[in-house]
């Protein structure tokens, strides 16, 4: 049977069609979408949000200390039915009741159990958040030292291009007697070295492509930066104002008024309890029979408990004192983590205008020398060396330019100003030059 024309030709179009690769598979990812792909591949941040998850359940537990318990109960009690001397005893005695119980006072202790977890699910939070962060910080490292090496061989490509044009120049001159054997094999050995550089950043490449795919949990041939190059410094002051936004700034505060909620805690133990205690009856036999409800309201004064509630409170006092000393002390390391970051990016900066200005003179002096080698004012080692000048130079600012790139994104993690949302608008333009 021969199948008709119009069906084979749509079989034909759709294996095409599913064959042929999408435009997201042959797209290099910018830093935003390697971000993104390592906050779905990384157990850390998994593992906070099931820490978070905790502190909602103490939450809710401390949250039942002031709400009343209620409870069905049924009981059947057996006994004895010899008759006695005032009348007969019951042989069974059924009873159905609805018990209620509702914690009156009790020194504040369930509510400073809840501002507790509500300050403990505050820092978890932070701790969540910062962990996205540091996240963050090692994907940009990653993309950046990745990004270098792939820059750099494509650099190196050109050069071993460019001196190949030239080997092949300076064999027709060769051949014209207007050049040296000498210098075509000065030529070539530096076009082996560039060969050997080439596969030497080929192979360091692949190491931090490995560690970038590790991150993201997915392969990546190349990556493509979306970042402006044109990035700019605020003065110092702006970014240490921003120290207290940090996330793990404000986790450690977090901690201190956890570490107080528990103090009051234990300090309640001090106080009384008061309960009330209530019974619907459903059934009751015997002389409580026309009893339908009972209500009990009990006081309980502690007088005399040992050690315990001192020992309590002190732990607790001792507690609240680290957390504190631990808060100032993270403050004071942060300042001194936003300086030095400061301080690098801005050296990275000013490194970057240097080398492009030396770029400049670089090429500049390159053409003036190609020009005087045309003229023979110049011999071929002087082009060689003003060739392999422009090229190292070349090779220095895109170095550069990563590095300053990476260091600014480490620059704005450390200083608390990456104020967008992770994992949704992460990201480039806006935020560079703000």
């Amino acid at each position: 049977m021969r199948v008709p024309f119009f069906i084979r030709w749509g079989f034909l179009f759709l294996f095409v069609f599913m064959a042929w690769p999408t435009q997201a598979e042959e797209q290099a990812p910018t830093l935003k979408e390697c971000y993104r792909l390592a906050l779905k591949e990384s157990e850390t941040i998994a593992i906070q949000t099931k820490v978070i998850e905790e502190a909602e359940g103490r939450f809710l537990q401390s949250l039942s200390g002031i709400m009343p318990d209620v409870s069905f109960v049924l009981s059947q009690k057996r006994q004895d039915g010899t008759k006695g001397g005032s009348g007969f005893t019951l042989r069974e005695i059924p009873e159905r009741r609805f018990a209620f119980s509702q914690p009156l006072f009790s020194g504040f202790k369930e509510f400073a159990a809840m501002a507790s977890s509500v300050a403990e699910k505050r820092r978890r939070s932070h701790e969540k958040r910062r962990a996205e962060e540091l996240l963050f910080v090692d994907v940009v490292d990653a993309f950046y030292f990745f990004l270098r090496y792939q820059d750099d061989a494509e650099t190196l490509s050109v050069i071993h291009q460019s001196l190949l044009e030239r080997v092949k120049e300076l064999k027709e001159r060769q051949e014209l007697g207007r050049s040296r054997a000498s210098e075509v094999a000065a030529l070539k050995a530096r076009l082996n070295r560039i060969e050997a550089d080439l596969e030497q950043t080929q192979g360091e490449g692949d190491l931090a492509r490995q560690l970038l795919e590790f991150l993201t949990g997915r392969e990546i041939a190349a990556v493509r930066d979306d970042t402006p190059a044109a990035i700019s410094l605020f003065l110092e002051e702006n970014y240490l104002a921003q120290k207290d936004q940090r996330s793990d700034v404000q986790a450690a505060f977090e901690a201190v008024r956890q570490a107080q909620k528990n103090l009051t805690v234990a300090r309640a133990g001090f106080f009384p309890e008061v309960t009330m205690d209530g019974n619907s009856y459903e059934k009751r036999v015997g002389n409580s029979a026309g009893v339908d409800w009972d209500v009990t309201l009990t006081v309980d004064v502690p007088i005399f408990e040992g050690t315990e509630h001192f020992g309590a409170i002190k732990e607790a006092k001792a507690i609240a004192g680290q957390e504190e000393l631990r808060y100032q002390q993270l403050k004071r390391q942060v300042e001194l983590e936003i300086k030095n970051a400061y301080t690098r990016a801005q050296v990275a900066l000013r490194k970057q205008t240097a080398l492009r200005k030396a770029l400049q003179a670089a090429e500049e002096n390159y053409n003036l020398q190609l020009e005087d080698y045309r003229k023979n004012l110049v011999n071929n080692l002087d082009v060689l060396q003003a060739l392999e000048d422009l090229e190292e130079m070349r090779r220095s600012l895109t170095a550069a330019q990563n590095e300053t790139k990476r260091l600014w994104w480490n620059l704005q993690v450390i200083s608390g100003r990456l104020d967008v949302p992770f994992g949704e608008t992460l990201g480039t333009g806006g935020n560079v030059n703000r």
